[in-house]
Order: structure tokens, then C-alpha cells, then sequence
């Protein structure tokens, strides 16, 4: 293991304004983020957004170019590391000790649609690397336009996140994708694609965050589960119009899971999401579905549309969601067999039913009519196989659309009337330093989920 300033081969320290900041073409990181903190409606304000040239805090560390990591990296306290757009970072595959980049400090990978920046492994499989980790104070996040691939590795006792007790204190299983603890840190995760990880793709035990525009596509194992989207106490989120496909537990673990004097009860507003073929591995598993709500969490989850899911909303026996404080429908549950309709229908085991939810009655009714989607041609809502002739699901693909027709009955019926969390977005004093033409240099950047849409499902 190495401290990432160690690595003065790969990264710049910065002391000055860096000339290297302009190898780039478009350095501009900024297109989501509503620079003026205004509510936007959709996908953020980009008119006044002009770069100049980039200036990093000084004490910075900076990649501009392709890095193959053979080793775990850390990004100390209180140091910053920013990506610019087009860098991808390749992780050994072969190696003694899984790659792990644990970010103590802040992380900044600033892509663009044009040029994500990209973590992934040299053999494309799951499992190959363990995934970004971040400690306790860690103070600001950044994943805009983004992918991360091949995640999940299970750590040794010579991993840094393991001997930091970041995520796990046993060596029982593999870390997630992209892990944040801090419950007085911030993150974002925007506009990026998280795929084919052997365990979750995201797990939180703190933080305030945004989750917009990203698709989580193909996670998890028959054995050990994994959710796309799994969230414990001491997290105030805003999560809406993503994409997940193919988890295999769940898409959503809503959790108030850790609970103390010291951590604050979980708030999450999950609005306008797509949930497609989720699950369907975890059949002797109750769990195994499209959302688990338990410990007394009270989210906000409405306008969401599920489709050929294994069960509709579903809680524990016991201590499952603060009812009372939690607002669950409407939401909008297609299936397209009988197996699903009767798996999410009334007085199904554990399912949290509501008359003001809209739900198939019968296979196939009320298809909520994607734009180009590929399902199964023998879709096996309880197969417990990767194995497609089998029943599962195909390989997620890039160019399917989960927007809806015109014609699409879940056009409708969703709901407007709640507030998001962070209404005017969250700042990321980081990001701040980066001049701009037209932009005072001291002004913050904010990040802000789209306001409430009275359709069912996310627009991409």
C-alpha cells in the first residue's frame, strides 16, 4: 500500500496554476451543476459556464492521464485529488492484495459526457478490484460523469480498508463499488454508470448527497446478494431519475441500520427512479426484490416505476418502515407473467400494499411501454442462474431507452406536492477554485436533483 502522494510519477502537486490543466480541450465539469443556486427544473444551468483555464488549491493532487494502478492506493486527510475528464484508471487484476482506492481526503473526477472518466479493471471481470472507499472524514465527493466497472473484491487483512475498519471488520465477503461514511460529508454521484460489480454498487453509512441521471446496471451474486443502492442511518439523500438494472437483491435497501445517539435517523426523498429486472437471483431469499424498507426508515419514494421485478415495496416481519412517517405511494409495478403479478400482488408475504399504487392485475397489463428495451424471451422472474436460456436477464445495454412512448399510461398519476432535501443543492467548496470566465472565483457549485415529475420513472 502507498500513500497517493507517493505517486509523484502519476499525480502533480499543486502549487501553482497548473499548465498542465490545459492538455485538455473541454475541462469543464461543471454541466450539471446550477452554478447560481437556483431550483432547476431538469438537468441544471450551463449558459454561464465557460472555463478559462483550471486552478487547483494549492497542495492538490492531479491526474491528466491514463493510470494503471498495481496497488492500493490512499489519499491522505485533508488532501484533494482531482480527475479531469477523459482519464481512465485500470486496475490489476492479478495481485496479491485486491486494488482498493480509499480516499481519506476528497475526490474530485470531474468527467464529461464526451470524456467520463473511468475506473476499471485490465480483465473485466467482477470482482477484480475492491472499489472506492472513503473514510470517516472524509469531507467532499464528486463522481460526475463517471464509470466504475469490475468492483466488488473481497479485502485481506493487508487491505487498507479493512485495517481502517472503513467497511468491513471481518473478511466475509467483498466491499462495494463506491462506499461514504461521513454523516457531515457531502457527495454526488451524477450523470454516471455503475456496472458489473460481484457486491453492492453503492453503500452508505452517512453523508448528504445527490444521486441523479447515473444508471446501476448488473450487480451482485447468487450467494451473497448485492443491491444497487443500499443505504443505512446517518444519510440525508436525494435520489431521482436513475436507472437500475439487474441488481440482484435489491434496487433500493432502505435502512435505518446503526442507529445511535451519535447518527442521525436516515431522510431520503427517491423519486422518478427505473427499476428493471431486479431480484430475480435471491429466490430463496425473502429479501430478493425491488425495494426492502426496514429499521424504521421513512423515506419519501413516489413516482417510481417498477418493471419485472421480483416483489413490489417489501418490508421485515418486524421492525420494518416508520409507516407513519414514511410516504410510499404512488408508484407504478408492471409485470409481465403471472409469477410476477401474484409475487407483488395484495397480502403478499412481507409486500406493503396501496390501493393508490398502479399495478398489473394480470401478466403484461399496463406495460409501461419503454422506448427500446430487450427483455428475456424466456424471462425466469425466480431464476436463480446467470445462465440467460435459463430465464435471467440479459446483459445490460447501453443503447436500450428506458424513456416511456407518448402513448405510455405511466405518463400520469405521479404526485408534486413534497419537497426535496436540498432544494437549492448541495456546494462542493472544491470545485470552487476552478476559474471561470464568466463566474466570480469565490463562488461555490452546487448540485441539485431535478424537481418532482407527475410521470412514473426517469427520463435519460
Amino acid at each position: 500500500m502507498k500513500q497517493i502522494n507517493t505517486f509523484a510519477c502519476m499525480l502533480i502537486m499543486a502549487t501553482t496554476v497548473f499548465s498542465t490543466a490545459c492538455e485538455n480541450d473541454n475541462i469543464n465539469p461543471y454541466d450539471y451543476v446550477n452554478n447560481n443556486n437556483q431550483d432547476n427544473n431538469n438537468q441544471g444551468s450551463t449558459d454561464a459556464i465557460k472555463t478559462s483555464f483550471a486552478e487547483y488549491p494549492i497542495g492538490s493532487l492531479v491526474w491528466t492521464k491514463d493510470t494503471t494502478l498495481t496497488e492500493s492506493i490512499e489519499i491522505p486527510e485533508g488532501t484533494s485529488l482531482y480527475i479531469e475528464p477523459g482519464v481512465t484508471v485500470t486496475c490489476k487484476a492479478e495481485v496479491q492484495v485486491p486494488i482498493e482506492i480509499v480516499v481519506l481526503g476528497n475526490l474530485y473526477c470531474m468527467g464529461t459526457a464526451e470524456k467520463p472518466v473511468v475506473f476499471t479493471s485490465d480483465d473485466k471481470k467482477p470482482e477484480a478490484w475492491g472499489g472506492i472507499i472513503c473514510g470517516y472524514n472524509s469531507e467532499e465527493v464528486v463522481l460526475n460523469h463517471v464509470e466504475i466497472a469490475y468492483a466488488g473484491a473481497t479485502p485481506t487483512e493487508n487491505s487498507i480498508s479493512f485495517q481502517r475498519k472503513l467497511f468491513k471488520t471481518t473478511i466475509d465477503g467483498g466491499v462495494p463499488a463506491f462506499h461514504f461514511c461521513n454523516v457531515n460529508g457531502k457527495f454526488v454521484i451524477a450523470n454516471s454508470f455503475f456496472h458489473d460489480a460481484y457486491n453492492d454498487l453503492t453503500y452508505f453509512t452517512g453523508g448528504n448527497a445527490v444521486i441523479v441521471n447515473s444508471i446501476f446496471a448488473d450487480c451482485g451474486n447468487k450467494t451473497d446478494g448485492g443491491e444497487a443502492i443500499n443505504v443505512k442511518a446517518g444519510c440525508k439523500f436525494d435520489v431521482a431519475n436513475n436507472i437500475i438494472y439487474n441488481a440482484c437483491t435489491n434496487a433500493f435497501k432502505l435502512s435505518n441500520a446503526g442507529n445511535s445517539e451519535v447518527i442521525p435517523l436516515t431522510e431520503m426523498t427517491v423519486y422518478n427512479n427505473t427499476v428493471v429486472d431486479c431480484g430475480w437471483r435471491r429466490a430463496k431469499n425473502t429479501k430478493g426484490g425491488s425495494v426492502w424498507v426496514e429499521k424504521a426508515a421513512k423515506p419519501i419514494f413516489v413516482n417510481n416505476l417498477i418493471y419485472d421485478s421480483r416483489f413490489g415495496l417489501k418490508q421485515p416481519k418486524q421492525d420494518g418502515a416508520d409507516m407513519e412517517h414514511s410516504r410510499l405511494t404512488p408508484n407504478y409495478y408492471f409485470a409481465s407473467t403471472e409469477t410476477g403479478v401474484k409475487q407483488m400482488e395484495k397480502g403478499a408475504s412481507l409486500g406493503i400494499w396501496f390501493d393508490t399504487d398502479i399495478k398489473s392485475g394480470v401478466a403484461g397489463q399496463l406495460d409501461p411501454l419503454f422506448e427500446n428495451f430487450k427483455q428475456s424471451s424466456n424471462m425466469n422472474i425466480n431464476c436463480e442462474s446467470d445462465d440467460v436460456e435459463k430465464g435471467a436477464p440479459l446483459a445490460f445495454d447501453k443503447a436500450w431507452n428506458f424513456d416511456v412512448k407518448a402513448e405510455s399510461p405511466a405518463r400520469s398519476g405521479g404526485v408534486t406536492d413534497f419537497a426535496r432535501l436540498f432544494p437549492n443543492g448541495i456546494p462542493f467548496f472544491g470545485m470552487k477554485k476552478v476559474v471561470f470566465l464568466d463566474n466570480n472565483n469565490d463562488q461555490n457549485y452546487y448540485f441539485t436533483a431535478p424537481l418532482p415529475s407527475a410521470r412514473f420513472g426517469a427520463t435519460m
